[in-house]
């Protein structure tokens, strides 16, 4: 399903913009606190994986030129050429990896199951919420998770803060997404009558990466990069969003 929607993006796809040898046009999505998203006070982009975007861009001499784009619009617009790199809350997957291209892994996670706090049952994995209805991010790997696992009424949503609000508002049964994202808008966001299933256990543990377009000659000294940064640079970041520890 996603690689066929992909497919037909690569298929139609013209490389209009020609980047210039001294900056790199980053996109992120203003809706994936706390990897990225729009500060009110500044409107700016901003998040864990921006400042990771940001160090290794600035590590190779490079001048980053943060771009708001839709998380929906993140790969068409790097294989249309309007972005050179997403740096997102955009999970590497096999159906995207036939279109774009994946630095080394940058961070890991889990997704998290989320629930009322009326609902007092133990979810242990996706199989035990199949009769719930159940809300996720529309183009995520979370999706897909809820299909596989056999959850058949699955309600999308452009972003998990207003996963939130419909879960709290009955609308929905439970919500299934990025964890740190869940987790960083429960703590910071709207008090909401909602809690984080403890003991759930997701079906697979996702690589968070940057994503350039194929064959982009640039992606080693990408690669480089964040090998460089990763003992200390990327850890601090992490630790300062609040995160696990990187990967």
């Amino acid at each position: 399903m996603l690689a066929a929607s992909l497919g037909s993006v690569l298929a139609s796809a013209c490389h209009g913009r020609v980047r210039a040898p001294d900056e790199l046009v980053i996109g992120s999505s203003p809706t994936g606190v706390p990897f990225s998203f729009v500060d009110p006070a500044t409107n700016a982009l901003t998040g864990a994986i921006v400042d990771i975007a940001t160090s290794v861009t600035r590590a190779l001499s490079l001048a980053p030129d943060l771009r708001i784009t839709p998380f929906a619009a993140l790969i068409p617009s790097l294989v249309a050429g309007k972005i050179d790199m997403i740096a997102a809350a955009l999970l590497r997957t096999p159906e995207r990896e036939k279109i774009v291209a994946f630095s080394r892994p940058v961070y890991a996670y889990e997704g998290a199951l989320v629930v009322r706090d009326s609902d007092r049952r133990t979810y242990p994995d996706l199989a035990a919420a199949r009769s719930l209805r159940v809300g996720g991010q529309i183009g995520t790997r979370f999706i897909d998770q809820l299909h596989a696992a056999g959850v058949a009424d699955v309600s999308t949503y452009e972003n998990l803060s207003d996963l939130l609000r419909d879960l709290d508002h009955g609308r929905i049964d439970a919500g299934y997404g990025d964890a740190p994202i869940l987790r960083y808008q429960l703590r910071v966001g709207p008090r909401r009558a909602v809690r984080i299933v403890s003991g759930f256990r997701a079906p697979a543990r996702e690589e968070l990466c940057l994503v350039m377009r194929k064959g982009d000659t640039l992606l080693p000294q990408i690669n480089r990069a964040i090998e460089r940064l990763l003992p200390r640079r990327i850890p601090e970041i992490a630790r300062h969003w609040q995160l696990e520890e990187a990967a």
